[in-house]
């Protein structure tokens, strides 16, 4: 049940001549303060149109407005302010939850429309560093996000494993590379030589161009060019997965760059054949109308990152018929997208209205970008293993008698990272904090957790016998019932802005709510009502583990 859409559905029937019911729902709004009731409708922007007084309009409306739910109305200053029954609200709330369990709040917007994610999408031979992180967390909660409200997700992983920087690092291991230390150590060793790279072609501008020359024999299968190019990859692949691991997270597809290498004459003979293809100062573009043109082909006949996304689009359209495809990427690439849709645009291609580059801020160290060029990095793996560390030590001071130390700690470190970083609006640049990153008191991931086992842990000693909705009406359990009824609209929030931090902000309120109501009641107590109680509680559970799950983070029931 959607209460602010059956108030919808009451105000329409009053309402019709003047206002939509998708009017009426933006309208409603949730007074500061409960004395004011639980919605109230605002009658300002009826005045003009209708030659009366905001007040007036107000009292009208008040005097037709009568449905079940209604205990009340008031009008106060130009307001509708509606006091709902809470008894019987809650037990519709209560009863839809404990039904419909880690369902409720599905919305079937599309009935298995597909919906491609491109996220992640680290390059290869470089490290998996904490600037990766937002695209792999973001991406992956919206993909769950996505499933929640109806569509068939497929995640994909386009690697970044082509590329000049490849030439120029084929270029450093030939000069300066240990072939028994990148053995033992590959990705560290190879870092240590990118930024080698870049160190000396400030002095040395013609190493750049042996980076663009080995790159060249790449795209042309050299035999030396491609042995060098698996050995990163493979070697690449099996540090992120690592990480991945760490993080709960898996790819339906790891198709890189690479993948679409022979898949891009099509794309250039396709964009000849409509006559898109224009030469520019010995390199090949595509004309726009409101951004700069496209570069294609470059001078030496070297394709670019567009070539392939552009490549890749079409493979994915002919292979998935998705109804949306999401690329969670940096906000620096806003231009790059824009070209990309552009040009598919002029192609022909209406499909391309369901793509959307979904960009997100930077992860900052010291107010600045991290930069692998530099060697300005800081390991992810290595962040996450101290998170669980560190879990673990609380675990061994605050519950040293748990049984499953070792497997919470992990839930509950990498949780802390994740939040972190969902919690904030994507477009927000983060300021990389390990500190902050691993607090476990305050808005954070750990203190969610710690309320979703706390509440296992009433029902565990309260031994629940039986559902009973029949919930008291007192302001407390009624301030986390009307949070609990908020959780669809969070759920159908998330998915219109891609934005994970709209679930991330509403289990935070639901904890918090429901905290306080542990603080100001028995929930124990033996008494008639004690079914009642317990049931509340239950339906917390259900939906904290559920959002907590929508995040990619685990719920464990002891902490």
């Amino acid at each position: 049940m959607n209460i602010k859409v059956e108030m919808a559905n009451s105000l329409v029937g009053i309402l019709h001549e003047h206002l939509e019911k998708e009017e009426i729902i933006s309208l409603l709004e949730i007074p500061k303060s409960a004395h004011l009731g639980d919605y109230a409708f605002p009658c300002f922007s009826l005045a003009k149109q209708l030659r009366k007084s905001p007040q007036a309009i107000a009292e009208e409306v008040a005097a037709n407005l009568t449905i079940p739910l209604i205990e009340k109305v008031k009008v106060v200053n130009g307001y509708v302010n509606i006091f709902l029954k809470k008894s019987v609200v809650s037990s519709c709330i209560l009863k839809e939850i404990i039904h419909k369990k880690e369902n409720y709040g599905h919305h079937s917007i599309r009935r298995n429309g597909t919906l491609i994610i491109d996220f992640s999408s680290p390059n290869i031979a470089k490290p998996f560093s904490m600037g990766h992180l937002r695209s792999t967390v973001i991406g992956n909660s919206l993909a769950l996000i996505a499933e929640k409200n109806g569509y068939k997700p497929i995640k994909i992983n386009h690697l970044g494993d082509w590329g000049t920087q490849f030439g120029k690092l084929m270029v450093a291991y030939q000069l300066w590379g240990d072939k028994e230390k990148v053995i033992q150590n590959p990705i560290k060793e190879l870092l240590k030589l990118y930024v080698t790279f870049h160190k000396e072609a400030e002095n040395n501008p013609s190493l750049n161009d042996q980076g663009r020359y080995w790159f060249k024999k790449l795209e042309e299968n050299d035999e030396e060019a491609v042995e060098l190019w698996k050995y990163f990859r493979e070697e690449s692949l099996k540090e992120f997965n690592k990480v991945y691991e760490m993080l709960g997270i898996s790819f339906d597809s790891f198709n890189g760059e690479a993948f679409y290498n022979d898949k891009i004459e099509r794309v250039i003979h396709l964009l000849e054949k409509e006559q898109l293809l224009i030469p520019s100062d010995g390199a090949m573009v595509v004309q726009l109308d409101d951004f700069p043109p496209c570069l294609i082909k470059k001078k030496d006949g070297t394709t670019l990152y567009a070539t392939r996304d552009l490549a890749a689009a079409l493979y994915r359209q002919e292979t998935y018929k998705f109804e949306k495809a999401l690329y969670v990427v940096g906000n620096e690439q806003m231009l790059h997208f824009k070209q990309i849709f552009s040009v598919l645009a002029k192609m022909g291609y209406d499909w391309q209205t369901g793509m959307a580059h979904i960009p997100f801020g930077m992860m900052l160290k010291d107010g600045k970008k991290m930069s692998t060029r530099k060697g300005k990095v800081v390991l992810l793996e290595e962040v996450l293993k101290e998170a669980i560390e560190l879990a673990l030590q609380n675990i061994e001071e605050k519950n040293p008698r748990l049984t499953t130390k070792e497997e919470v700690a992990k839930q509950v470190g990498t949780g802390a990272v994740i939040f972190h970083d969902l919690k904030h609006f994507r477009l927000s640049d983060i300021e990389f904090s390990l500190h902050d990153m691993l607090r476990f008191e305050g808005e954070t991931g750990p203190y969610v957790q710690y309320t979703h086992a706390r509440a296992c842990s009433l029902l565990r000693k309260g031994k629940m016998q039986k559902m009973d909705e029949q919930l008291l009406a007192d302001e407390s359990s009624w301030n986390v019932i009307k949070t609990l009824e908020s959780f669809p609209e969070s759920v159908k929030r998330a998915m219109d802005n891609y934005d994970p931090s709209e679930i991330a902000k509403y289990v935070i309120e639901l904890s918090k709510a429901f905290n306080k109501y542990y603080a100001s009641t028995r929930i124990l107590k033996e008494d008639d009502h004690k079914q009642q109680r317990l049931t509340l509680v239950y339906a917390v559970t259900i939906v904290l583990k559920e959002g907590l799950r929508l995040l990619g983070i685990a719920a464990p029931q002891e902490m």
